[in-house]
């Protein structure tokens, strides 16, 4: 259930919401985690736009974006990292229209430590996080029956 900030300059997404949705579910996808309320419900972005001059690199370009996917530890091993790094990059690029965009994102995963994973008032480990998630699909499962 990762949360995935995004900065940018004013002006660079003309659908702010829709790439939010469009990341969120492209970072579930990529987990592979399972399509059950939990995650749906828990799985996160939030578009930060910045006023001009308020984002630069060492040149005094602005034209950047930063990705930052904050998830549980251990969700991303190292294939999930390249597909998350390159599939959100291609997203900001799209939803910017600008192909060279992805060329100008910056994304960077973070991991929470186990416990610091709070959701629906209860700070998580992995384990609790995995039982919850199995108490879920179990709940749905009968409630098909």
């Amino acid at each position: 259930m990762p949360m995935i900030d995004v900065y940018a300059t004013a002006g660079t997404f003309a659908d702010k919401h829709q790439l939010a949705q469009d990341l969120a579910t492209a970072l579930m996808e990529i987990e592979k985690v399972p399509n059950i309320p939990m995650f749906r419900q828990n799985t996160g972005s939030i578009i930060h736009e910045l006023a001009d001059g308020d984002l630069s690199n060492v040149d005094g370009a602005s034209n950047y974006v930063r990705v930052q996917v904050l998830t549980n530890a251990g969700g991303l091993d190292r294939e999930k990292q390249l597909e998350v790094v390159s599939k959100l990059s291609l997203i900001i690029a799209e939803a910017g229209n600008d192909p060279s965009l992805a060329e100008r994102t910056w994304v960077l995963l973070t991991e929470a430590v186990p416990g610091g994973w709070g959701l629906r008032g209860h700070a998580n480990t992995n384990e609790e996080l995995v039982a919850a998630a199995r108490a879920e699909i179990a709940e749905l499962q009968a409630k098909a029956q």
